[in-house]
């Protein structure tokens, strides 16, 4: 197959090389595409929620590129700015051709009283070089400050008097406001310590929870569960002896802390409905096993299409998630533990609604298996909390978060589930060193959040290992082996590094959008397919001329600085097949196909759509890691 081909291929890009490909532009013709028709960068998907329920406007930005096929859509010219510093931003765009931007003057532009932008008439757009922009004023959007374009200086002068900010004219922009380059190692690295710090001290406080004098012993001092929880003073333990103890629903009211013996002391609810309901801060749950769970995962089929349509967008989903049964369920009960508890449930684990700070530790969650049956393991709403050291199995998502912003998921194993980790409208997570199996996603980001750091993770066995989403995010150092796909790339302006992807069916695919991902320092090898690119332009994963490993190639490091002088380009017909057939080895080393690689590295026009690592490594990035995932690999083969 591969040796039929090739000479196709090869006949066609030589008769390509004999025209001149040349793309005239003509700013006169340029106009502003219509709203939907561009590819859009800045704000997750929930300010834009928020922005659309509250009438709120959005100062938008639309940019023509020379390098580039498709006019570019920016929210906000923060966003827009900060596209422009990314490193390799000019290698794939080219220079901006036409810059369009909205237009205040002439809209009754206002802010609220809480500072959000708004406008009662239709918002334009026009040529960018002519506007004057307030910076630095009392306007805002729901994830922070923006400067706001105006065609008249007049109007400019008009808004800043009355909410602050100076005018600066559109030249001056990219000078008077720099947003930080945030896509660096080292600033993703701060970020971690920052979330880990955070998760220790949250651990360490909701440890002392555990410590507290015990006041009731149920049985001794009182003569039920509900009755020693009514009997207790605040800040005290109830002590429950082993023994199984049935209830309708258990409240739990006031800061106290539940101490069993193991599993040997159950809590057994009557099938209907939650176990336990935690109502109070500070709630301890420690050492006890919960089973007894009702069967409703969702509430949210349950009501009528005019209740539902009453209900916003955010409370939809809290219907859907949150409202169903658990083994657990927490509301407003913030700095709060769960910890030493078994629990068996045919719907859903723990629920966490507005319960910051609180803690999942050391916990043992056996959800029934299968799509259509069980339901979530633990459901983060509205607050970050930290879920470590426990075990997940079966049900649909081990972790499942909803604006549970700055949550912190470490050192858990999941299996036998539809996805391991699945964070929706969540920023600036932390997933790390989690270690997950038999899933249909390992660890699934969605709903276009940010700063989100996926880290030491070990998927396997999966259909996709790791689903990425969003903006200025961090992928870095996760173990992607055994997968039918390794990494589904479908976030933007992010950070993938430094991840071992390996013996997987595809290693990593890159899904449609602007190509505006770092992608460098990866171990990619011996997967049967290195890389695929869905619909788009070329993405080159070379980031300040660091490439990643994909294995020996035909090409030398004459410079002996670590990389090939060749690129490699994953999706060619000649590079896809380096390692499973020996003629490509051969032709990849002809004089014909080095000229061929060499016109189409220099000739935009010729640059084909898919994957191009222009300093490929002639070493491992982390030979010792990617050793011992394959021999691990190659041991489970014989033992099955």
């Amino acid at each position: 197959m591969l040796g039929r081909s090739l000479p196709v291929v090869l006949v066609v890009v030589l008769v390509l090389l004999s025209y001149s490909l040349v793309v005239p532009v003509g700013n006169d013709t340029v106009k502003p595409a219509q709203s939907g028709n561009t590819f859009d960068l800045g704000l997750t998907d929930e300010t834009i929620r928020e922005v659309e329920q509250r009438d709120l406007s959005i100062p938008r930005v639309q940019v023509y590129y020379s390098s580039y096929e498709y006019v570019v859509g920016f929210n906000t010219i923060e966003s827009f700015l900060a596209e422009q510093d990314r490193a390799g931003h000019q290698r794939q765009f080219g220079q901006p051709v036409e810059i369009f931007v909205s237009d205040y003057a002439g809209t009754n532009v206002s802010l609220t009283e809480d500072g959000y932008l708004t406008a009662s008439r239709h918002v334009g757009l026009v040529d960018a070089e002519d506007t004057f922009v307030v910076v630095d004023s009392h306007a805002r959007l729901p994830n922070g400050p923006v400067a706001v374009p105006f065609a008249n200086r007049d109007a400019a002068d008009k808004f800043a008097n009355e909410y602050g900010g100076d005018v600066v004219p559109w030249v001056d922009v990219a000078e008077t406001i720099s947003p930080e380059q945030s896509l660096t190692r080292d600033n993703f690295q701060a970020a971690m310590d920052n979330r880990s710090a955070w998760a220790d001290a949250t651990v360490a406080t909701a440890r002392n929870l555990t410590d507290r004098p015990t006041s009731v012993v149920v049985g001794e001092d009182a003569p039920s569960l509900a009755a020693a929880i009514d009997a207790a003073p605040p800040n005290t333990t109830v002590r429950v002896p082993p023994g199984t103890y049935r209830t309708d629903g258990l409240t739990v009211n006031k800061s106290l802390t539940i101490l069993g013996a193991g599993s040997a002391t159950r809590i057994r609810g009557d099938g209907n409905g939650t176990v336990v309901h935690v109502t109070a801060p500070r709630v301890g749950l420690a050492n006890l096993s919960i089973d007894g769970v009702g069967d409703i995962g969702s509430r949210r089929s349950m009501l009528n299409a005019s209740r539902l349509e009453q209900a916003g967008w955010s409370e939809n989903i809290e219907l859907a998630y949150g409202r169903g049964d658990a083994a657990v369920r927490l509301i407003n009960a913030s700095a709060s533990v769960l910890t030493g508890l078994h629990v068996n449930t045919p719907s859903s684990g723990i629920i966490s609604l507005n319960s910051s700070n609180s803690v999942v530790h050391d916990v043992e969650l056996h959800v029934t298996e299968g799509d259509d049956e069980g339901f979530m393991g633990v459901v983060a709403m509205y607050g970050p909390l930290v879920v470590e050291a426990s075990q997940f199995a079966g049900g649909r998502d081990g972790v499942y978060t909803h604006r549970a912003d700055g949550i912190v998921v470490r050192n858990n194993t999941f299996q036998n589930s539809r996805f391991g980790v699945h964070e929706m409208y969540t920023s600036r997570s932390l997933v790390r060193n989690n270690t997950v199996r038999d899933t249909r996603t390992g660890i699934i980001i969605m709903t276009r959040p940010t700063g989100n750091l996926v880290v030491g993770n070990d998927v396997r066995a999966s259909q996709v290992g790791l689903s990425t989403a969003g903006s200025s995010s961090y992928y870095a150092g996760n173990v992607l082996s055994g997968n039918i796909r390794g990494i589904d790339i479908l976030s933007f302006q992010s950070l993938v590094e430094r991840n071992t992807i390996t013996d997987n069916t595809v290693g990593i695919r890159s899904g449609p959008g602007l190509p505006t991902n770092l992608v460098t320092a990866n171990d990619i090898v011996g997967n049967e397919q290195a890389a695929t690119a869905g619909l788009g332009p070329l993405r080159v994963w070379t980031v300040d001329g660091e490439g990643n490993y994909w294995g020996p190639m035909p090409g030398v490091d004459g410079d002996a600085d670590g990389y090939y002088e060749r690129s490699f380009r994953p999706n060619s017909p000649i590079d896809e097949h380096l390692h499973d057939a020996p003629g490509a080895w051969t032709l990849a080393q002809s004089s014909t196909i080095a000229l061929v690689r060499s016109v189409q590295n220099t000739v935009p026009g010729l640059r084909s759509a898919g994957i191009v690592d222009t300093a490929p490594r002639v070493t491992p990035v982390q030979p010792e890691t990617l050793a011992a995932t394959q021999a691990s690999n190659n041991s489970t083969e014989v033992a099955t």
